[in-house]
């Protein structure tokens, strides 16, 4: 059984059409990237799957199960969780607070003390920083903090919208490597919407093309990497006319 069935979706704000009738599917254990230019309608669509925002129309089911207007903290609790963009930390309080955050998706299940120390060393900078103001730290130390605060949680899905928008390709590189390692040995599954073409279908199992609100192209990240259109357009690769 799949473990998330996006069934013609569509999303509007207003009269504008942000996502269009799209329909996919996720697999347990699967790493599968979002790809597109800026304004494709990615993050309307991890928003909408997590349900910060309403369906147009169309489903969602998680684990077999329609989701049709559950809230956002009843997914949490069935085990979804969202990244999103600009981290959402709180910026008076700690690094260890932050990450304590995690445990209330899961209360009475997770032992914060065990946890906390598997996010440092996943994170071993966050251990140094741990009575920090989140405010304080750097970007790439905040998306570490977003990031660990949803692993605590435990995911059995896990939405990640933009982790490398802003942020110097040396921590790009150690976030995505935590990701695709729990990912491949662990099978935590992940949702990836990533605007860096290559970094995402490096990392994927499964990939879809996201233009103007739906998917134009859908295959593995190495299928995908090797079309000449996005090659072209997203990948920044000529290719030299026979």
């Amino acid at each position: 059984m799949n473990i998330l069935d996006v069934e013609s979706l569509s999303v509007k704000y207003g009269q504008v059409s942000a996502v269009s009738e799209m329909s996919f599917h996720v697999c347990p254990g699967e790493l599968v990237s979002l790809i597109g230019a800026n304004g494709a309608g990615k993050s309307s669509l991890l928003r909408c799957v997590m349900g910060a925002v309403p369906a147009a129309s169309g489903d969602v089911h998680f684990c077999g199960k329609s989701l049709g207007r559950t809230p956002v903290e009843d997914r949490v609790r069935l085990g979804m969780y969202l990244v999103p963009e600009k981290r959402s930390l709180f910026n008076s309080m700690s690094v260890r607070d932050n990450l304590q955050l995690g445990i209330y998706a899961n209360r009475g299940r997770i032992n914060f003390a065990d946890e906390v120390k598997r996010i440092y060393s996943l994170f071993p900078i966050l251990e140094e920083r741990q009575e920090q103001l989140a405010g304080t730290l750097s970007g790439g130390q905040q998306q570490m903090v977003a990031i660990g605060r949803a692993l605590i949680a435990r995911p059995r899905l896990l939405l990640l919208d933009e982790p490398s928008i802003g942020l110097a390709p040396l921590v790009v590189q150690q976030i995505m490597e935590v990701i695709v390692d729990l990912q491949r040995k662990e099978g935590l599954t992940v949702i990836l919407v990533e605007q860096n073409a290559r970094l995402a279908l490096n990392a994927a199992n499964r990939a879809y093309l996201i233009e103007l609100g739906r998917i134009i192209k859908a295959g593995t990240g190495a299928e995908l990497a090797a079309d000449p259109h996005l090659s072209d357009i997203y990948l920044g690769v000529k290719r030299m006319a026979a």
